[in-house]
């Protein structure tokens, strides 16, 4: 049997298949190497995945697709799975957008985007990623990702730019300060995600102009500062991810806008990674 895995930084879809058929499916918490311990790791996949699927002996081929998977991080990835699933003779650890391309272009030339709690996109050539325009995370780039929306949402609350009511509506809603706000994102651990889970009002407010051009925006500066840089707007661009599915009417008109073709928004690479062969 086959274990897939598609990591964010909030959540992991967790998929065993036999001959092309699911016969256990869970998600779980996020995982990233790049913030969080190997121990801290080794026991999210024990409580979420092990215990629960019950029969790590079966697995004999792994492919783990995350976020901060790269470099020094991919062989402790490896030596973690390889402990957990000591039947495994086959393990594969690919960074996230990887699996994004796979999943959305299978063997086609395309520009493939993660637009979730983070952000990324890269050139595809139907095999293997050919460039990619570094995300540099929630800090110093992310654009067009949750988190940073979440960002933009909080200066537009607290600096003007958004309606005062607005901000009286998220405070109430939320039960939140602002200085539990500024505590949460400079204080404790995940800021990304606490920031990104702010889409959730952010989405239900779309009626608002003010916060619909914020929205579009984000969106703008992604393909500005990120997919352009290609120089590809020959190419078809597909999306995946929870920022990029709920807000697909605000991604088509940045897009058009900046000069580019969106023609798949799809929520999870799952069902694709699930599809393809190999």
């Amino acid at each position: 049997m086959k274990l897939i895995a598609d990591s964010g930084s909030t959540k992991t879809d967790w998929c065993v298949v036999d001959g092309g058929e699911v016969v256990f499916r869970t998600v779980g918490q996020g995982i990233n190497p790049l913030q969080q311990g190997i121990d801290a790791i080794e026991n999210v996949i024990k409580a979420e995945l092990v215990t629960l699927f019950g029969d790590a002996r079966s697995i004999a081929e792994i492919e783990f697709y995350g976020a901060g998977c790269r470099d020094g991080m991919v062989p402790r990835m490896e030596r973690l799975l390889r402990k957990l699933f000591v039947n495994a003779v086959k393990v594969e650890v690919c960074s996230d957008v990887l699996g994004a391309a796979r999943a959305l272009f299978g063997g086609r030339e395309g520009i493939a985007c993660i637009l979730g709690t983070g952000a990324n996109s890269c050139l595809y050539d139907g095999e293997r990623i050919t460039a990619n325009v570094p995300p540099l995370g929630y800090v110093l780039g992310d654009e067009g990702s949750g988190a940073v929306l979440g960002r933009l949402f909080v200066n537009g609350l607290f600096k003007g730019g958004l309606p005062e009511s607005l901000r009286d509506e998220f405070l109430e809603d939320t039960g939140l300060t602002l200085a539990e706000i500024i505590r949460k994102v400079y204080r404790e651990p995940l800021a990304n995600r606490f920031l990104a889970g702010m889409s959730v009002f952010i989405h239900n407010h779309l009626e608002n102009n003010e916060l619909r051009a914020l929205v579009v925006e984000n969106f703008r500066n992604f393909f500005r500062r990120n997919v352009a840089l290609y120089g590809r707007v020959d190419l078809p661009v597909r999306a995946v991810g929870s920022i990029a599915f709920y807000y697909e009417r605000e991604l088509h008109e940045a897009a058009e806008t900046e000069g580019f073709r969106v023609d798949k928004v799809i929520k999870s690479p799952m069902e694709g990674l699930v599809m393809v062969k190999r």
